[in-house]
């Protein structure tokens, strides 16, 4: 047979790792990300809340005016990384080809393990019920012959949901759909595929060569063969990352500092996770901002040492802010933090000393409280006077 492909995604991950800690939560409404009224965003919704309008990157304060009876949680990084890993060891327990997106999803290539349609859809139904019983959590999983149709398939029936495309139909299936549903398809490439009258994947399939690159260039080629169903790209393992990220695109623009100080709380400490996960640090940090015009900028700065501290990250993306909005009248739309120039875990011995070990655990529980209680509720004396002076212009 042609390839086959599996994309596989944990419904709802951190909403499901919260329940396997509190059972009581299930079927209610749950909202991770802080507690109501703090200035932090949703990190994830169950499919309970999103039924009221909640979804990732919503400011909480709109999420609780949107589903005031959710309940509403801090994110534990530690804990999802935990079940990430379980869940992709279980993986490669299944195939030998596999490529993680995130903690939460993977695409697996099991040609040689299956041989037809029939066989992919048993080996399908394996995978989704190992998941439930060795992890506790639902997956959703898309087979087709290609890693576009397949992730497009995965979100097709959530969720615990398993949709095959069988070989050939892979146009067939993708036409009636809303053309956001093709990855790579954002606000900025809608808006403009809508102007072209394009709502629809088989429209966008439709369109010739010529005039889609006239509108889109060679991204808008990639787009039209990705329509059609065609994708040769193949499943590639995990090798040496050289940058890990984090960005959020607000519901609403904005240009509140102390907003747009807890996002890039958030975001430093996720990184910071993913880091210390691959056992890195990092020499350059970035600072990326999209404005309500969607003009993107990046802003970078090198630091001194290599780091793994989410409290360097952040007083250096806070400077990068700082210097970006200070006769900015624009809002923001997006920001995001990436760190490259990564290394390996050595550096000098102190490392490993409990003064170290001490302040790591200091930092991690101070952005612990960011997040719960918002970027005013714990503070040192000198961030408190940083902050005061970085800011006093634009509050």
């Amino acid at each position: 047979m042609s390839r086959c492909i599996f994309h596989v995604d944990l419904d709802a991950f951190f909403v499901s790792v919260e329940r396997l800690h509190n059972p009581s939560l299930k079927d209610k409404p749950v909202i991770v990300g802080g507690i109501p009224g703090s200035r932090g965003v949703v990190s994830a919704a169950s499919y309970e809340a999103r039924r009221y309008g909640v979804h990732s990157a919503m400011p909480l304060v709109q999420a609780q005016r949107l589903c005031p009876q959710a309940v509403f949680l801090p994110v534990h990084f530690s804990r999802y990384i935990d079940a990430s890993r379980h869940f992709m060891t279980l993986l490669e327990s299944m195939s030998s080809h596999i490529e993680p997106r995130g903690l939460d999803e993977a695409f697996l290539d099991v040609t040689n393990v299956v041989e037809d349609s029939e066989q992919a859809l048993t080996y399908a139904t394996t995978l989704r019920c190992r998941v439930r019983e060795e992890l506790g959590l639902t997956t959703s999983i898309g087979v087709a012959t290609c890693k576009i149709v397949a992730k497009v398939a995965s979100d097709h029936n959530k969720p615990d949901g398993l949709v095959l495309v069988p070989p050939g139909d892979e146009a067939g299936f993708l036409a009636p759909l809303d053309v956001r549903k093709l990855p790579g398809v954002g606000k900025k490439t809608a808006d403009c595929l809508e102007d072209m009258g394009i709502r629809r994947i088989g429209q966008l399939a439709a369109i010739p060569h010529k005039v889609l690159y006239q509108k889109l260039g060679r991204y808008g080629l990639l787009l039209l063969a990705h329509a059609r169903g065609i994708d040769n790209s193949r499943v590639e393992p995990r090798g040496e990352p050289k940058t890990i990220s984090r960005e959020t695109t607000f519901q609403t623009d904005t240009r509140d500092p102390a907003f747009l100080q807890s996002a890039l709380c958030a975001m430093c400490e996720e990184v910071v996770h993913d880091m210390r996960a691959q056992r890195k640090r990092t020499g350059t940090v970035t600072l990326k901002i999209r404005f309500e015009d969607f003009q993107t900028i990046t802003r970078q700065c090198s630091l001194k040492e290599h780091t793994s501290e989410a409290s360097e990250l952040l007083a250096a993306t806070r400077d990068l802010l700082k210097a970006v909005i200070e006769n900015e009248t624009r809002r923001i739309r997006l920001i995001g933090v990436k760190t490259s120039r990564l290394s390996g875990p050595e550096r000098q011995l102190d490392m490993f000393s409990q003064e170290a070990l001490r302040l790591r655990r200091l930092e991690h529980a101070i952005a612990q409280v960011h997040r719960e209680y918002g970027p005013d509720s714990i503070r040192t004396l000198g961030e408190h006077k940083r902050n005061r002076d970085s800011f006093r212009r634009t509050t």
